[in-house]
This record gives C-alpha cells, structure tokens and sequence, in this order.
C-alpha cells in the first residue's frame, strides 16, 4: 500500500510538473486582424467565440485594423504580439531580413473575390480592362491588393496603371461601391456577396471555391495564418503553443459545423443586415478554409510564385521558405486534439 501511495504521489507530482512547464509564458496577448468580420479571418473570431483562448489560459485583446497590412505594421512595431494575417506577408518580410513565421493555416484559398461595378461590368473582357480604374480595396498593400497585381502583371500591366483606394472590410466597403467611388473592388465576403445579391456588381474573378482558385492561381495557396516574430517565439514557445492549440480546435470544430451554426455564432452585426446572405456566402467559401492547419510545401512555393510576378524585389531574394512556416506548434496540436 505504501509502495502503491508514493507511486501515485510522483505521478501526480509528475503531473504537476508537468502542467508548469507548459503554463504559457504570456497569458495576456495583444492580436491585430486587418477586417476581423471579413470570413477571410471566421477561424479567429469562432475561437474567440468558443472561448477557446481562454481554455488555454489566454487572455487575447484583439485589435482590428482597416487591413492586413495595418496589421503586419502593428507587429512590427511592436503594438502587438501575434497577428492573424496573409501568409504571403512572412515571405515579404523574411526578404527584407525579419523573421516571421507562420505558425497555422487559416486558410487554404484566399477567398478574395474581384468584382466590377454594374455600370462597368458589361465593358469588362479581361484583366487588362482594369487600366486607370479606381479599385478599392481593404488596405494599401493588403492580401486584397496583391492579387489585383498579380491579375495586372498577368495582362502586362503594373500597379501605377491602376488607382488604388482604401475603403476597409465592411459597411464602408459597400458605401464606397454604391457610392460610385470606385469603379471596381477586391474584397471577401460577406461584403461581396452583399454587393452580389443587390446586383451592384460583377464577381470576374475568385478565389473562394476551388475552381475559381485552381483558374485564376494554379491550385491551393495558403491565406490566413497566425503569424509572429521568431523572437517572440522563442521566447514564449508555451504561449505560443497554446495560440495554436485554440486555432486548430477552431480548425476542426469548423469540419463539422453546419453554416448555420457558424452563424449563429459570430456577432450578429457580421451578417451585415442579412443572416440569410451571411449563410449563403458561408456555404459558397467552405472550401477555403484549412482542414489540418499546415501550409503545404507546394503552397509556400506557390505563394512565392504569386509574389514574384509583380514584386520586382523578390524576384531574386533569396527566400527560405522552410523558415516561413514553423509546424512544431500545429504538429503537438494535432497530436493532442482530434
């Protein structure tokens, strides 16, 4: 019995230990988001809404931004810790010399949509239709405006042939296609579906459903991702242990949810006025997001690929891209999290 008494006392000191050492570090985090109601960043808010950074012993104070870009600067200076973002920003900066990593994929199609105002739409042929229009899109030098360069560079054209314009994730998003003041619009639902159904515009390109990706990119191409500077990593590898244990449960809950429970749990000022589109425009972007949380060595590679046909600074950096994306975090979640 005395035998059987300090066995399960070491167990249970084990145990103990054991739960310290993997105590996060940080339980207090600051994440920005570029457009946290966009569907592009739904992973994000669920785990929020599923209280699962919480279960993780996480308190996340999150900042959303006009746009992804926004984000990756608020990383950079320091305003905030992690960042839910575009994985094709780790490669950028890694370019520059700084190490950020990719840490889980969100998603595996950009889901970003292209669309042409209606009075416009009828003249619109091909990408190089788009010269010396007004395009809006979330923020200058978000995953939004990288694809329309991608589209200009495919049609011979460069980003000076086009404006440019900032008009956010939401309400002001739609305001500025109504408005008239852009003659088209590079954006993710539920904002295009919004303009979509009142007929003020034409999808011409998508990035939301495989086919629409695998036409206009090739094939599947890493988006959102939570992302963070190598420092910060390694420095609070627990922490950052945890963040990934709360997306990838996120990651896998969503296997199984039907739109209309994932709707029903995102604040309802997401539906934009309408849950019945917010559904429809759900079940039209299903397939963008991760099933495993691991951005694909074909994917990274596709992602660099992307970039080089418009970003004249990368087309000779020399980028490692194994060091864009570190799995040790999702790898551990997936072992303990089904």
């Amino acid at each position: 019995m005395k035998k059987l008494l300090i066995a399960v006392a070491g167990a249970l000191a084990l145990m103990t230990t054991t739960a310290v050492a993997q105590a996060p570090e940080k339980k207090e985090i600051k994440l920005g988001v570029g457009g946290k109601s966009l569907l592009y960043y739904l992973t994000l808010t669920l785990t929020e809404r599923l209280g699962y950074f919480k279960e993780q012993g996480l308190d996340v104070e999150i900042s959303d931004f006009a746009g992804g870009a926004k984000a990756l600067q608020s990383l950079v200076g320091g305003s905030v810790d992690v960042v839910t973002g575009a994985y094709e920003h780790t490669i950028r900066m890694q370019a520059k010399g700084q190490d950020i990593r990719a840490l889980v994929e969100l998603g595996r199609y950009p889901a970003i949509s292209v669309m042409i105002r209606k009075d416009k739409a009828a003249a619109y042929k091909s990408p190089a239709d788009l010269k010396g229009m007004k395009i809006g899109v979330t923020a200058p030098g978000s995953s939004t405006q990288m694809l329309v360069q991608f589209m200009l560079a495919g049609a011979g054209l460069k980003a000076e042939d086009v404006s440019f314009v900032g008009v956010g994730a939401s309400g002001t998003a739609v305001a500025a296609m109504r408005k008239g003041e852009i003659d088209a619009m590079s954006n993710l639902d539920p904002v295009i579906a919004k303009l979509e159904k009142d007929g003020d515009g034409v999808v011409v390109a998508e990035t939301r459903s495989t086919e629409g990706t695998t036409k206009l990119l090739g094939g599947a191409m890493p988006a959102g991702v939570l992302y963070a500077k190598g420092e910060f990593i390694d420095k609070n590898p627990n922490t950052v242990q945890a963040l990934t244990n709360a997306l990838y449960k996120t990651v896998k809950w969503m296997e199984k949810a039907t739109p209309e429970q994932i709707a029903g749990m995102v604040p309802e000022e997401y539906h934009l006025g309408d849950k019945a589109l917010y559904i429809a425009a759900l079940q039209s972007v299903m397939a963008a997001y991760s099933k495993d949380g691991i951005v694909s060595t074909d994917g990274q590679t596709r992602s660099l690929e992307f970039l080089q046909k418009f970003e004249p600074e990368l087309k000779d950096a020399k980028v490692d891209l194994a060091k864009t994306f570190d799995g040790r975090f999702v790898k551990k979640a997936a072992e303990t999290i089904k």
